[in-house]
């Protein structure tokens, strides 16, 4: 058995191993659906980069590539495992689990301590140099060009040895508990991905989209802690954020929707993660038996929590403003069910090491909006990547 593998923490599911795996950088998406019938009636994980975007929508992106991940990659595991507890049972595959398998799962049940690598996480664009962008976006929306705009910024530190990037995935996870968290890893990529978002879940003919938009970091005791719930929930900017992405949400659903199944099952809730506030919205729809995976991509990808309003432009200019390419960060990674259902997230809150040039990275952004104060965005962008890198230092 190979060592690529994947870990679902709160599905406590451990993909094991390769047994077939579709990687593509500008193959058509046709292609992609014909290697997920070609596999039906088995668990398939699925990482989707940000820069799919160009197939779908006819963009191109020439900016620096640190993690070096294709735009897609989908692959077939050896084995499944379900773990609950000490408890342990093979979903699919051969019953017998090899030594590496073993050690995996050991690292899983048993708490072990980590010990983190000397990395400098760098920006690649300083704070002076982010508020003048994020002015010039909003130039943008003045214009009329657009309304809203999820901008990012990266950092990256390079010349860092392999550690256990597992064994950090387990600390942070422990930490966050994140629902929508997962690790991989597969030949030189590796992921540890604590994202609190789901991107699209897909229940029988149902479609359920849960956008995140609006943060605020968690009380010292509960009383300041019910205080930022009240002041998130109350916040005209965010709400603004938040619906906006809505309306785009309930218009891509609407592309594949029966006619007049699209529904808002909740408007801008408060839900509490270990270490922030977040406001999320719940959009559904219903689609016809035959919508296959493709044409759910091909509507709803790129997530519009992280491009902002109206998409096709608001990606254009998130190429002229940015610095990097994002690559699998908002993204998504998740799993087709046998049955052929699928869950897959936001990649946000995640670190992407390239054990073959060296590179540790990560990447965060904010909504900007006409109201928006750069200070503060860039102050967001602080909390929320704060908690992944304060654990490394030079």
């Amino acid at each position: 058995m190979n060592t690529n593998f994947a870990y679902f923490p709160n599905q406590r599911l451990l993909f094991l191993g390769c047994k077939d795996f579709f990687k593509s950088e500008k193959s058509p998406l046709e292609e992609i659906q014909l290697f997920i019938d070609k596999h039906q009636g088995k668990y398939i994980f699925t990482a989707l980069g940000y820069d799919l975007k160009n197939q779908i929508e006819n963009i191109t992106s020439n900016h620096i590539d640190v993690f070096q991940f294709p735009d897609l990659l989908l692959f077939v595991p050896e084995q499944v495992i379900k773990i609950e507890g000490e408890d342990i049972v093979v979903l699919e595959g051969k019953k017998e689990i090899s030594e590496f398998g073993r050690t995996v799962i050991n690292k899983i049940i048993k708490s072990c301590s980590v010990d983190f690598p000397s990395a400098s996480l760098i920006p690649f664009i300083e704070k002076p140099t982010y508020i003048q962008r994020v002015k010039e976006v909003q130039s943008e929306i003045q214009y009329g060009n657009c309304y809203e705009l999820n901008f990012c910024q990266q950092y990256v530190a390079k010349n860092v040895e392999p550690f256990d990037t597992f064994g950090v995935f387990q600390h942070l996870y422990q930490k966050t508990k994140s629902p929508f968290s997962v690790y991989f890893k597969f030949q030189e990529w590796e992921v540890m991905c604590l994202s609190p978002e789901r991107f699209l879940q897909r229940i029988g003919n149902k479609l359920i989209s849960q956008p995140i938009k609006g943060t605020i970091r968690r009380g010292v005791n509960e009383l300041e802690d019910l205080q930022l719930q009240n002041q998130l929930k109350t916040d005209i900017k965010e709400r603004s954020e938040n619906i906006m992405i809505v309306d785009l949400v309930r218009n891509d659903l609407s592309k594949i929707a029966t006619k007049g199944s699209v529904h808002v099952d909740e408007l801008c809730a408060i839900y509490q993660f270990e270490t922030l506030h977040h406001m999320i919205s719940t959009i559904s729809c219903e689609i016809k038996s035959d919508t296959d995976f493709i044409d759910c991509i091909k509507s709803l990808f790129p997530m519009g929590s992280m491009t902002g309003a109206p998409k096709k432009k608001v990606m254009q200019l998130i190429e002229k403003y940015e610095v990097f390419k994002r690559g699998l960060y908002s993204g998504s990674i998740g799993m087709i069910l046998p049955n052929g259902d699928f869950d897959l997230n936001v990649v946000i809150r995640s670190l992407f090491y390239n054990n073959s040039n060296k590179s540790l990275s990560c990447a965060v952004g904010s909504a900007i909006t006409k109201k928006a104060d750069p200070e503060k965005e860039f102050d967001e962008c602080g909390v929320k990547v704060g908690k992944l890198i304060q654990y490394f230092q030079s």
